[in-house]
């Protein structure tokens, strides 16, 4: 699923395309957004909130869509051309000069601008917002006493935008144990921080970090160890972590197998 060094990029190259110019097309192919028309009207900006995308119109409506694990935005220059008329095309959106199509879009409202909160409210702080809310963040961590860390990383409602590449990335670059209880994290805004900076470092370059997720098996660019693999939640919300055994060893106190 792409996460939020994702999403910060893909709303800037639609702020770049749509911004300002207002728009001769709109074709919104989603059953309670299908006789939506945004023709003529102009954006004003699109807001990354963690793996949430917000529209803004100039009319006071926004269009608000999600990813979900496979969706992605595409732009190009306005004119004859069939990369729109895909059945994985859920959204265009077209000035005179460029047309932004999303595909495989998991989530598409148009709500008055004023409603955002009804479908982002629940979610915790952004994590690439500036300032981030960190005290917030950390109230919300605690709330969730010994859930492993690994999860709490996860949950959007303590901390939007994180997915599984980070939250093992993080976890590795402090030497945490996946499903150590995140009331026993030695310092969780550190941890934070850490996977605000690898976002951040990841928004500019394009490059997410890659020392141990979708490494099984590989070593340890550490350690030499060979990487494993468990994973987090139950099913059906389970989600792969890939964490290096000896850089990142389980407390002595307990015997769990967490993955191989």
């Amino acid at each position: 699923m792409p996460e939020g060094d994702v999403l910060r990029r893909t709303a800037a190259r639609l702020d770049q395309a749509l911004v300002g110019t207002p728009l001769v097309r709109s074709d919104l192919r989603w059953p309670t957004a299908a006789t939506v028309d945004l023709v003529g009207r102009t954006v004003l900006g699109t807001r990354p909130y963690g793996k949430h995308l917000l529209t803004r119109f100039d009319d006071g409506r926004t269009l608000h869509t999600h990813l979900r694990m496979d969706g992605y935005w595409r732009v190009h220059r306005t004119g004859p051309d069939a990369q729109d008329r895909s059945p994985r095309v859920r959204a265009v959106l077209a000035t005179s000069r460029w047309t932004a199509v999303g595909h495989l879009l998991g989530m598409l409202d148009v709500v008055p601008t004023r409603d955002e909160h009804t479908l982002v409210g629940h979610l915790g702080p952004d994590l690439l917002d500036d300032p981030f809310d960190a005290p917030e963040a950390l109230r919300r961590w605690v709330a969730r006493g010994a859930t492993p860390a690994a999860e709490v990383l996860l949950d959007q409602t303590v901390v939007a935008g994180i997915g599984t590449i980070f939250m093992a990335e993080s976890l590795f670059a402090e030497r945490l144990w996946p499903w150590l209880p995140a009331d026993e994290v030695p310092d969780p805004g550190r941890l934070l921080q850490v996977a605000r900076r690898l976002m951040q470092r990841s928004v500019t370059s394009g490059r997410p970090p890659g020392y141990v997720h979708a490494r099984r098996r590989l070593p340890c660019p550490r350690c030499g160890t060979p990487v494993a693999r468990g994973e987090a939640r139950r099913p059906p919300m389970q989600r792969p972590v890939f964490w290096c055994p000896r850089c990142q060893p389980a407390p002595e106190r307990s015997s769990r197998t967490a993955g191989d």
